[in-house]
């Protein structure tokens, strides 16, 4: 059997199976071994014995007999089996009608965990958070039950980045904000994951993480478990112990990590590898830790995603690493190694010849007259510079023209104060794309790392400056900026990535937490306005915020017909 994607959906993966259960003594469920199931790794996650899921008795039913190139509802053409287990089976497939890869589990209808599954998977397409791997259909047919959901082609499992050695503590940063967000959401619609394990985590190319199988997965292992909330905290703060030590925190070896020595317990990861960001070990730490148990700088344990969440935004800011720029190597001119005046069938290990002396300059009456032609040029051409030059300037004195600077129209504000505010600290900068996945993810620390040669930049979109009029992209994009406390904003010193772009900036109220809808931003700083390469702002009256916004409804021509790309190089907001 061809081995399986990094994108495949692996509900059903052995990696790490004994999953997340207490009672589970044995590599598999049905009794063999972890490398004899297809798509499965060998190594076994142990007991986490901290963990109270329980899954159910595998149930004693084959799974369907399907094969390549079968077609569900006329439209679903299976291609590659990568899991069959515990009566049912995963594959990859084509959805012939869009022309698409998409991945589908199968199982018959009266399997005991086929209405659960299908339960699960309807409440997760509702949901549509594009964090999340999305389910595309749920459906009971001819006998059989499947539900069909992304495949992604560019996203690689956090299983084998893992293996490629640590994250950088801002990857890390990265992944544990992104993840616990993620499932702060899912949990405020009631939905839980159970089984958040590194081969449930995806990462696109654009820097973003995505989870697959909410709900779905623990359904179709059938697991349950009384406390969903912290079981999935404590999950994120093993896949954050994971990044920053590449070892598994418990016990027994699992996704392709070593675990713990054993007996000792849980320790700190600054104590199983030097130089760990000590921040990102004391939030893991406190995700980890259970009943009632703090870690040892005494502050609570994060029982919650909505808390763990809480607990990354307090973090102080962490950059990303400074680009590495290859030095490029100064050849000298060929004269100079000997080429000139190199005899014919010379080998390359001969001895290199003296270096040819550079033709002397022109002396002859010729060269002499060519000399004087090009001197009266230059002279007759920087004349005619410095008459237009002044003819420019008397000019422009007779026009009334009082502004020495150009002004993004701020709210309440016609005029420039005297003495603009004094940049604020930022806390953290988050890309603003509230119907679709961010555009640049990985890019958003460039545009307040206070390097001017470093920007967030969107791709580029065709046809339509409005991000290419497509409908997940509607409302724009562009960085919301936290402060970290509510605080007075006078206003906004930004250099954007070209002029030409269509911008606002907003501030939302002074109650909000985390907002990423357009509607929470209910504050103007600018008016909406096409800008150049620099937008500036001071207000007559301070905004009272912690989050503000820089809004792109529209993008520049990116210098080709009808392509367009924009970006933000540096943003400073004034106090």
């Amino acid at each position: 059997m061809a081995e399986r994607s990094t994108a495949a959906v692996d509900v059903a993966d052995s990696s790490g199976d004994e999953p997340l259960s207490a009672q589970a003594e044995k590599a598999m469920a049905d009794g063999t071994d972890a490398q004899d199931k297809p798509g499965a790794e060998a190594d076994t996650a142990g007991t986490e014995t901290a963990r109270t899921e329980s899954e159910s008795s595998v149930p004693d039913v084959d799974p369907p007999e399907l094969h390549s190139g079968h077609k569900l509802a006329r439209r679903y053409r299976l291609e590659e089996c990568v899991t069959r287990l515990d009566g049912f089976s995963s594959w990859r497939a084509v959805d012939e009608k869009l022309r698409r890869a998409v991945g589908v589990h199968v199982l018959p209808a009266e399997h005991p965990r086929a209405r659960p599954v299908l339960a699960a998977a309807r409440s997760a397409a509702l949901l549509g958070d594009p964090r999340f791997v999305q389910v595309l259909d749920a459906v009971e047919e001819n006998d059989l039950v499947y539900v069909v959901h992304e495949w992604l082609p560019d996203a690689t499992e956090l299983t084998t980045l893992l293996s490629s050695g640590l994250l950088e503590p801002h990857e890390a940063y990265q992944l544990v904000t992104q993840v616990s967000q993620a499932m702060a959401a899912a949990h405020r619609e009631g939905l839980a994951h159970l089984r958040l394990t590194p081969s449930s985590v995806l990462r696109t190319d654009s820097g973003q993480y995505r989870i697959r199988g909410l709900a779905v997965m623990a359904a179709l292992r059938g697991i349950s478990c009384p406390q969903p909330q912290r079981t999935d905290t404590e999950a994120i703060g093993a896949l954050l112990y994971a990044a920053l030590t590449q070892r598994w925190p418990y016990e027994e070896d699992a996704y392709g990590l070593s675990g713990l020595p054993k007996g000792v317990g849980l320790i700190a990861p600054d104590q199983v590898r030097a130089g760990v960001h000590r921040g990102l070990a004391e939030l893991a730490m406190r995700a980890l830790v259970n009943n009632g148990a703090t870690p040892s700088r005494q502050e609570q344990p994060c029982t919650t995603p909505e808390e763990l969440a809480k607990a990354v935004a307090a973090l102080p800011r962490i950059r990303p690493p400074e680009p590495s720029f290859a030095t490029p190597t100064y050849q000298p001119a060929a004269y100079q190694q000997g080429v000139y005046g190199k005899p014919a069938g010379t080998g390359q290990g001969a001895p290199a010849q003296p270096a040819a002396t550079p033709p002397p300059p022109l002396q002859s009456r010729s060269g002499k007259v060519l000399k004087w032609t090009v001197a009266a040029l230059l002279i007759a051409a920087l004349g005619l510079g410095s008459w237009q030059l002044a003819d420019t300037l008397m000019d422009r004195e007779g026009r009334t023209d009082d502004s020495g600077s150009s002004q993004a129209k701020g709210s309440g504000s016609g005029k420039n104060k005297d003495a603009p505010g004094k940049p604020l600290d930022i806390r953290n900068t988050t890309e603003f794309s509230p119907l679709a996945a961010p555009v640049a993810v990985d890019k958003v620390g460039n545009a307040t790392d206070e390097q001017a040669d470093t920007a967030w930049i969107t791709p580029r979109y065709d046809g339509y400056p409005n991000f290419g009029n497509l409908s997940q992209r509607k409302q724009g994009s562009g960085l919301i900026v936290d402060l970290g406390r509510v605080t007075d904003v006078s206003g906004v010193d930004i250099d954007m990535y070209r002029p030409g772009q269509t911008v606002e900036v907003l501030a939302a109220g002074t109650s909000a937490s985390d907002p990423t809808t357009l509607s929470e931003f209910d504050r103007r700083i600018t008016e909406l306005d096409t800008v150049g390469g620099k937008l500036e702002a001071t207000l007559d009256k301070s905004v009272r915020t912690r989050y503000v916004l820089i809004h792109i409804t529209e993008l520049a021509n990116d210098g080709s017909a009808g392509s367009f790309r924009g970006g933000i190089s540096e943003i400073n907001v004034l106090g």
